[in-house]
């Protein structure tokens, strides 16, 4: 199993742990550690004096240039409306296998809307793995390729709309969603879903 996860931008560099200021800007390196993919966040400064050893580190995966913007400030107890993001991080905080299409199809519909960007892609155990950026807060997102057929779309647009309209059971638990077989209203999948092929996904 691929594990699913979300890693934040950090707000200090990782070599010199001073800390970004706002609309700086810095360097992101990807490296596959084997057991997972490690971010390092760097100053400019940092990066410069040892970009070419960082570089020319084994299991390099990608590398990027951002600017950091502090994270907004969240209001306690603030009630967040259930959309297509805030639900894709549910599901990654909590992997679970039977949600690995609608984990994918959500992250592609949020690269169309141009909420998420590819920043990298390698492959493991046969399978593609992507990994996301919102380029506003710096996190990442490593979703696996569910090689999703033709004949599981119609299911997992029912999963979409159910999990958009109910919550993740696990973590909301609700009796209509026990009993509902499918939405009279299922939320609608782009068009041009149902085409996903590799070459329509390339990273950045």
């Amino acid at each position: 199993m691929i594990e699913w996860h979300i890693q934040s931008r950090a707000h200090v560099c990782k070599i010199t742990g001073r800390p970004f200021s706002h609309g700086e800007a810095y360097h992101t390196v990807l490296l596959d550690a084997k057991t997972g993919f490690e971010r390092l966040d760097l100053c400019s400064d940092a990066f410069k004096d040892q970009s070419a050893e960082i570089l020319a580190r084994q299991g390099l995966v990608s590398h990027w240039r951002g600017i950091y913007e502090p994270p907004p400030a969240v209001a306690p107890d603030a009630i967040q409306k259930e959309d297509a993001e805030s639900l894709l991080r549910k599901l990654l905080e909590q992997p679970d296998d039977r949600y690995a299409g609608a984990t994918y199809i959500l992250a592609v519909m949020l690269e169309r809307k141009r909420v998420l960007r590819v920043k990298a892609q390698s492959r493991e155990s046969g399978r593609r793995v992507f990994v996301y950026e919102h380029p506003r807060s710096g996190d990442l997102f490593t979703i696996a390729d569910p090689d999703l057929q033709l004949s599981q779309l119609e299911q997992v647009q029912r999963d979409v709309s159910q999990l958009l309209e109910y919550g993740i059971p696990s973590l909301q638990p609700d009796p209509r969603i026990l009993s509902a077989g499918f939405i009279e209203e299922p939320f609608n999948l782009p068009s041009d879903v149902e085409t996903l092929a590799p070459e329509m996904i390339v990273p950045v």
